[in-house]
């Protein structure tokens, strides 16, 4: 998703095959075919709803969860105060799309985008080994604070006996972040690393194919895919994306659209 945003500027050409063939789908479906045709017409509103409410109902499970051992009156001012804070910022984006660069925006948004998920995998490691841990030396270990006992020295690569972002607040702001840990293990660091790193090779070869016109290994990796059955039609279908002319196929949609009219 990240790299979509960053090239949003540079995929009219794809969007333009895209719009083309949905229009010329849209002439010769037939009744059976109405559902996915509505979806690809109401792509833009479907999209952010299933968003909005997914995000709505995991606000409810959290609000829940939190405040199940918790009297009623505990919450309702955290719960107001994130309902402005979202509203705020979601006034400040719509108002500051009107005066800020979209590409500076895309590009700001995919870097948080990039470093929290980053964080998230880099703390799926950590709890593993964690876990790990834990299960080994008892399940007390949580409870032994932020010295020695309560991380693996044979695993860790420093260890700092505060901003622990489960005792210590504030930090676990930046534990959900970002994916901050007191204690950093081989694990979590070697991992936030490569996930750096196979984001980068996946940027370049995006770069390449700009400039070539076709990824790395395409072909070979086509002719491989052709080879399993079902995928043949797959592999054609990408073949004669890649040789369609974008601006030839818009003609010829627009030119089936006005015979259907007509």
């Amino acid at each position: 998703m990240g790299l979509a945003l960053l090239r949003i500027n540079k995929m009219q050409d794809k969007w333009k095959i895209k719009i083309s063939q949905a229009l010329a789908e849209k002439h010769t479906v037939g009744k059976k075919g109405w559902l996915g045709n509505w979806s690809r017409t109401h792509i833009m509103f479907i999209l952010p709803f299933i968003t909005v409410l997914r995000e709505g109902l995991e606000a409810v499970v959290f609000v829940g969860g939190v405040s199940l051992g918790l009297p009623a009156t505990s919450f309702p001012l955290p719960v107001v105060c994130g309902a402005l804070a979202g509203l705020l910022i979601g006034f400040l984006i719509y108002r500051g799309g009107n005066v800020m660069s979209i590409q500076l925006f895309l590009v700001a948004s995919t870097s948080v985008l990039y470093l929290m998920a980053a964080g998230m995998f880099s703390k799926a490691v950590w709890f593993l080994q964690y876990h790990s841990f834990a299960s080994k030396v008892g399940g007390d270990v949580s409870e032994a604070g932020n010295g020695p006992g309560s991380y693996d020295i044979s695993e860790s690569v420093w260890h700092v006996n505060c901003c622990n972002p489960e005792t210590d607040n504030g930090w676990d702001v930046f534990n959900a972040i970002l994916g901050w840990q007191n204690s950093a293990t081989y694990g979590s660091v070697i991992s936030y690393n490569i996930y750096w790193l196979g984001l980068v090779g996946a940027i370049c070869c995006l770069m390449h194919e700009e400039r070539t016109g076709a990824l790395p290994f395409r072909e070979p990796i086509l002719r491989t895919l052709e080879k399993v059955p079902g995928m043949k039609g797959y592999v054609q279908r990408k073949r004669e994306t890649a040789n369609q002319d974008a601006d030839e196929m818009f003609r010829r949609a627009q030119q089936q659209g006005i015979a259907h009219h007509e």
